[in-house]
């Protein structure tokens, strides 16, 4: 049974100093590419020389440059947020999901410009206006309509995925415009192999574009649905109890079955989702406030928007639907036997059990705690002072100290030895860069200085 006091050990003895972790290069960058260019050598080899005799054949041709790629690398979008293993240890689902929002935007202009070359291209080698082509075509080629239907779907995707989209709409009202992509997609995928140039007389090539998208698909269905619900029926996730920690922060403990077989590891989050009403529709990343035991998780979650400030009405006993976990802002990132954690306001979740983890490795740890006031340092009586630990609480805003705390100049007193530390950051972008900047600047390489960000 989860409690609601949980309290960092001292390291075991005779634990080994930390060793420089080998980088292993990422294969996701490079299978991207050399999928690009697989296929533009697909579209070179199959486009006869004469095509681009008249204008309207090369634009034509260009349009199904550029449906190909878009159609490839929507593919290799959806791959990317797909749960797969293999994606997220090679580079972290946070750059995953950067890499995700950045091809959505290719997509997108891909998809316009196919659209647009092939409608005017139509238009210049049939003698005929635009607004005539597009109709002619429609009717002797019906199976186009589905793909006028999901072009349309993706252009709404991509303007709500705008900037300006984003900050007016609820994160419900965007997810549930976003889950449309799927359905954009299986609207566009049949006139590709119908009226596809490359696909009609090449069995071959059909045959591999359908593989290509039905793996992208037997992926999703893998991953982002039948495991977490073998998982859930496994762990029977529930809430045990929602426990007040500071303004705006509240710990939700849960407990289930068997929780080790998920391979959590402190700094790590999950995607969590509470079967109750409110709750059900959308999954939110909360990481994890402890190590986990056989039979408990615990999240403490900062009140930052609609969903994370509703938490703390969520009720006993509610089922929870987790995936993960996910991240790399672990313990075997640290390439010093000294670390120095910093945490400002949801941060300490994430911050505190990666101590814990840090701890149990036998590295000798420097915690740092930043708040606006003394009733939001949550957690604080769980670090507690030892030879192995040393927890300094900084409340207060800027303007009330009138200096900046984590600048390098109040750091390098507070830390003398930072240089010779791994530096974990979690909170606030503002307080990152800041820390960031000041480790930087007082001798910590770039690649000791690790980052979680709370978005």
């Amino acid at each position: 049974m989860a409690t609601t006091t949980a309290h960092l050990a001292p390291p075991p003895v005779g634990v080994p100093s930390a060793r420089r972790p080998g980088r292993r290069p990422s294969g996701v960058l490079a299978a991207l590419w050399v999928g690009s260019l697989a296929v533009l050598a697909f579209w070179w080899l199959g486009t006869s020389p004469l095509v681009g005799s008249t204008p309207g054949g090369a634009a034509m041709s260009l349009g199904e440059l550029a449906g190909l790629l878009g159609s490839f690398l929507v593919c290799a979008q959806l791959l990317l947020i797909a749960r797969v293993p293999w994606f997220e240890r090679s580079v972290g689902l946070d750059r995953l999901v950067s890499w995700h929002r950045s091809l959505g935007t290719t997509v997108v202009l891909l998809i316009v410009t196919h659209v647009v070359l092939m409608v005017l291209g139509g238009a210049w080698l049939d003698g005929t206006s635009v607004w005539a082509e597009v109709p002619g075509v429609l009717a002797t080629q019906p199976y186009l309509w589905p793909a006028v239907i999901g072009t349309a779907l993706f252009v709404a995707f991509g303007l709500s995925s705008a900037r300006l989209a984003r900050q007016n709409l609820s994160y419900e009202v965007w997810f549930t415009v976003h889950l449309t992509s799927y359905v954009a997609v299986f609207l566009t995928f049949f006139h590709q192999i119908a009226g596809g140039t490359h696909f009609v007389s090449n069995p071959f090539a059909r045959l591999a574009w359908i593989t290509l998208y039905a793996g992208t698909a037997a992926a999703i269905l893998t991953w982002r649905v039948a495991l977490p619900l073998l998982d859930h029926g496994r762990h029977r996730l529930r809430v045990t109890r929602v426990v007040p920690e500071a303004r705006g922060l509240a710990s939700v403990w849960l407990e289930g079955a068997d929780l080790q077989r998920l391979g959590a590891r402190g700094g790590q989050y999950f995607l969590v989702r509470f079967l109750t009403r409110g709750h059900l529709v959308t999954a939110h990343p909360y990481s994890l406030s402890m190590v986990p035991t056989d039979d408990s998780l615990r999240f403490t979650i900062g009140a930052l928007g609609d969903h994370s400030s509703a938490v703390a009405q969520v009720r006993a006993g509610t089922r929870v639907l987790v995936e993960g976990p996910f991240g790399r802002f672990t313990a075997e990132r640290a390439t010093s036997r000294k670390v120095l954690l910093v945490a400002g306001g949801a941060g300490i979740g994430p911050i505190r059990a990666l101590a814990e983890e840090l701890l149990r490795r036998g590295h000798e740890i420097v915690v740092i705690h930043r708040a606006h006031t003394a009733d939001g340092l949550a957690l604080a009586g769980e670090f507690t002072p030892s030879p192995w630990l040393r927890y300094l609480a900084v409340p207060g805003r800027r303007a009330e100290l009138r200096h900046d705390p984590l600048s390098a100049p109040y750091l390098r007193r507070a830390v003398p030895d930072i240089a010779e530390r791994d530096v974990f950051v979690c909170g606030p972008d503002a307080m990152m860069t800041t820390v960031t900047r000041s480790a930087r600047a007082l001798g910590v390489p770039a690649g000791a200085v690790h980052r979680e960000e709370l978005g």
